[in-house]
């Protein structure tokens, strides 16, 4: 029997609109920073005992629909063999930068025997969800190629994208063959997610409104479309989410996902004109309206939830990004206790 996120993810009738959240232990709980204390990001995300217990805490404290794997998208980059740290207030930095084909064919390609650490924390947060939290599933994930291309062609995080730019159109070939080996990598991490218990997956392409529409579909779109592709035996919902993304929607969508996420810069109405009959919608109340007092939030809320339900497909909500660190690590749990009372409220009137 299917949750009620996976439910909503494939258009079929659900009882409420499910919750969850991007980012969701992020910083903005004490009891996250406190288990964190001590060790590296890298250094935490292949620690099965730090994964799943982060990975939870927010289902135990929100109540939200949907568990995110806790990780991080240069993750498999590390387990490839490629030096990066992520360094706090940065960022992932690339020791090594990717910038020629000498640099390609030293990149490895990730195999599942170098992530046996994942596939047992999804083991671990599964069983505890299905012992505790049985409607309550579990989303995989993993960075987009042009996202993951980005990081390791600029060396870390980049303001403008130039050097990433610069080769796709500069060499477009060397371009092309660098996504397509990452997006091995992020079929091959989300696939051994799926196999051990994950209930559906979000590709994370974050930088992808960085480019304009000719060029997302000439670029990036066939190497995003190639993921969702290789994990469609999997029959699990595919998430698609990416930031500044409103002119790609329609691309987006045309890439293989069952959900396209929305961030909070565009109307959900809008979204839906955008993107495929049948697929579904996730997003996407701004993160810095958690900010805002309770009572101006809550009709945002019940819009959301309405333009939601509009929808002719399903709707998963979500922020339109995510949680912000100095977020009041109250308020999520409020904005779902909102959600489910009035989506049950307008699905029964």
């Amino acid at each position: 029997m299917n949750t009620t996120l996976v439910s909503a993810a494939q258009s079929e009738t659900v009882s409420r609109t499910p919750v969850w959240f991007m980012r969701q232990a992020g910083r903005s709980l004490p009891e996250y920073r406190e288990l964190r204390e001590g060790t590296t990001m890298l250094g935490a995300c292949r620690t099965p005992d730090l994964v799943s217990e982060i990975t939870l805490q927010p289902v135990r404290r929100h109540g939200v629909d949907a568990a995110i794997f806790f990780s991080d998208i240069v993750v498999p980059l590390e387990a490839a063999g490629v030096s990066v740290e992520i360094v706090p207030g940065t960022g992932p930095v690339i020791e090594h930068p990717v910038r020629t084909r000498a640099d390609l064919d030293r990149l490895e390609d990730l195999t599942p025997d170098a992530i046996t650490d994942i596939a047992e924390s999804i083991r671990r947060v599964r069983a505890e969800l299905d012992a505790k939290h049985p409607d309550t599933a579990l989303i995989g994930f993993a960075g987009a190629p042009f996202t993951v291309a980005s990081y390791l062609i600029e060396g870390g995080p980049s303001r403008n994208h130039e050097k990433t730019k610069a080769m796709m159109l500069g060499d477009p070939q060397l371009f092309s063959d660098l996504l397509a080996k990452l997006g091995r990598m992020s079929a091959t991490f989300i696939d051994v997610q799926v196999s051990a218990g994950a209930q559906a997956f979000q590709l994370f392409d974050s930088w992808a409104g960085y480019l304009s529409a000719a060029d997302y579909r000439r670029f990036v779109l066939p190497h995003s479309a190639a993921v969702f592709s290789s994990l469609s035996h999997h029959a699990v919902p595919a998430f698609h989410f990416g930031v500044q993304t409103g002119e790609l929607l329609t691309d987006m969508a045309s890439a293989g996902c069952d959900v396209v996420g929305v961030d909070f810069r565009v109307d959900l109405a809008d979204a839906s004109r955008r993107v495929r009959p049948g697929q579904a919608l996730q997003g996407n109340l701004d993160p810095a309206l958690l900010f805002a007092p309770w009572d101006v939030l809550r009709p945002r809320i019940e819009e959301i939830v309405r333009a939601g339900l509009d929808h002719p497909g399903g709707h998963v909500f979500n922020l339109g990004h995510g949680v912000l660190p100095t977020t009041d690590p109250a308020i999520p749990g409020l904005i779902v206790e909102e959600v489910h009372r009035v989506s049950q409220q307008l699905l029964s009137a």
